[in-house]
């Protein structure tokens, strides 16, 4: 029998990652650009918005392989809101803007940058200041205290954590107690780092969820084995006597690949995690409940059942296998522990029968991506097969943008899209923000009876490939996209206007 779980009411939303957002210092970032955004947002009827994961990024900046699952990307973090606490002056905040390329996130001078002004700013806390930095490390002791250390003691080795000298890496706590006393300046540093940073967040999230918009958060599977959280819970994954994963994560080969996708991730110990009843885990979301509206949980299959590659296997998934995980044990938890919580299972890729039947059984919304549908398979995500209980998007950020989808078509694949979302005559090439071919779809979607529907932004803008988010499987040159002001109002805001309110969509918050 189906469980009952918290439902979407009847709306639309943005997927627009912050690092994406108009701003004048190379990155998007908590800015009064993002609150521009949202007001165009609320103008043509959105109620949602959703975002990549906003913790710390890692290898070829990735959201989704960060050092922490707590702490946030502090790339994200403002110079004009550090002004306005007396941190920076305006001379300084002038000179962190960027002056290069306006269509592409700069990560190099991001990174620069953000570290010059936050040092800055960091040796001007005063009084006030310091008794809120300090009221923030009390309630984030759970993590902040080992991310702060982890990020010093990284700065200085250059290295993964378990090539340090063996004190560190096994945590002895005479080892431990010297470092924090020796690293004691930058460790404050980190902490205080990470109070801007959530202070800043809380804030816009304050002002958009004023506007009527809610956040709706991603949170991936697996965490980087080169993290603060395995460092600092080495029991909690599968490692061994030296500290190294015995397996990594990925998925089998397919018809896509012969050799399959290595992600390198180290497992989970859900052996030992259930004996505390997996209070990391559900520690993890809730956090993530306290920062977002709702929360899409990545890659939810592995609840289920997960891939487990040989840890030497890196260039090949051949010789992985299928292991039994948590499933209800955790997911009931984690329900349990966030009663009100809207979630959405992300359950994309290989499936087979017996996982989603546990999928569907939990009740949890699942996604539904147009492009998807239309591979020449039966398939639950075209969109006539939509149920309610579901979240479509036109593409997620792992897809080429729409536009760019339809060029990669045959003709005959493509003029069979073309003729199910009822785009007629000629010219559905020509892209921006009229393009005809994009809105068809678009419309389609937001004709379905999913509940929530979510749209990039750049298919809203009817954008080609050249703005695409991420390529799966390649390393480098993703997460680059970003939206200049002048181009973010551009938007044709009749035409959704329109649809939300022709479709039913103008609506938002929890269904019980």
């Amino acid at each position: 029998m189906q469980k009952k779980y918290n439902q979407f009411d009847r709306a639309s939303g943005i997927l627009l990652n912050v690092s994406s957002l108009p701003s004048e210092y190379g990155i998007g970032c908590f800015s009064r650009d993002a609150d521009a955004f949202v007001d165009i947002a609320v103008d043509m009827g959105f109620h949602w918005w959703q975002v990549l994961p906003i913790t710390t990024i890692g290898c070829g900046n990735s959201p989704y392989s960060g050092i922490s699952t707590y702490a946030g990307n502090r790339l994200y973090i403002c110079p004009a809101e550090l002004e306005k606490e007396g941190l920076l002056t305006a001379d300084e905040v002038n000179a962190s803007k960027y002056h290069g390329e306006p269509y592409k996130t700069d990560y190099d001078f991001a990174r620069i940058n953000t570290e010059r002004f936050l040092r800055i700013a960091f040796s001007r806390v005063n009084g006030e200041v310091q008794k809120r930095i300090d009221e923030f490390r009390r309630k984030q002791a759970h993590w902040i205290e080992d991310y702060a250390l982890f990020m010093s003691l990284a700065a200085v080795h250059s290295t993964a954590w378990w090539r340090w000298e063996d004190g560190l890496k096994f945590r002895r706590e005479k080892d431990l107690k010297q470092a924090r006393e020796e690293f004691k300046e930058d460790i404050d540093f980190y902490v205080f780092e990470q109070y801007e940073f959530f202070r800043q967040w809380n804030d816009l999230k304050a002002r958009v969820n004023a506007r009527g918009v809610e956040i709706i958060g991603d949170l991936p599977f697996y965490v980087a084995t080169d993290s603060v959280d395995v460092w600092a819970n080495p029991e909690a994954f599968q490692l061994d006597e030296k500290l190294l994963p015995k397996a990594i994560a990925g998925v089998p080969p397919d018809a896509f690949s012969k050799t399959g996708q290595v992600w390198g991730n180290c497992l989970y110990d859900f052996e030992h995690m259930k004996k505390n009843g997996y209070k990391w885990w559900r520690a993890r979301i809730t956090h993530c409940m306290e920062l977002y509206d709702a929360l899409r949980l990545d890659h939810f299959r592995a609840f289920y059942n997960y891939f487990s590659i040989p840890a030497r296997d890196y260039d090949t998934a051949a010789n992985g296998v299928w292991k039994k995980g948590p499933a209800d044990d955790l997911v009931s938890l984690v329900q349990a522990d966030n009663k009100d919580a809207l979630f959405i299972a992300e359950d994309l890729g290989l499936i087979d029968d017996e996982c989603r039947e546990y999928i569907d059984g939990t009740g949890i919304p699942t996604m539904r991506v147009f492009q998807f549908g239309f591979d020449g398979t039966p398939s639950s995500h075209v969109p006539y097969r939509y149920e309610v209980n579901t979240v479509a998007y036109t593409g997620t950020h792992d897809n080429n943008t729409t536009l760019g989808w339809l060029y990669e078509l045959n003709e005959g694949a493509r003029n069979y899209v073309l003729k199910y979302c009822g785009f007629k005559g000629a010219g559905w090439g020509a892209g921006g923000p009229d393009c005809g071919s994009t809105k068809a779809i678009i419309k389609t979607l937001m004709m379905s009876s999913s509940s929530l529907v979510v749209l990039p932004y750049q298919d809203m803008l009817g954008y080609g490939g050249d703005t695409r988010m991420n390529i799966p499987g390649v390393a480098e040159g993703n997460w680059t996209y970003r939206l200049p002001y002048h181009l973010m109002t551009t938007v044709d805001r009749n035409f959704f206007l329109d649809l939300n309110s022709t479709y039913g969509r103008m609506g938002h918050g929890v269904k019980h």
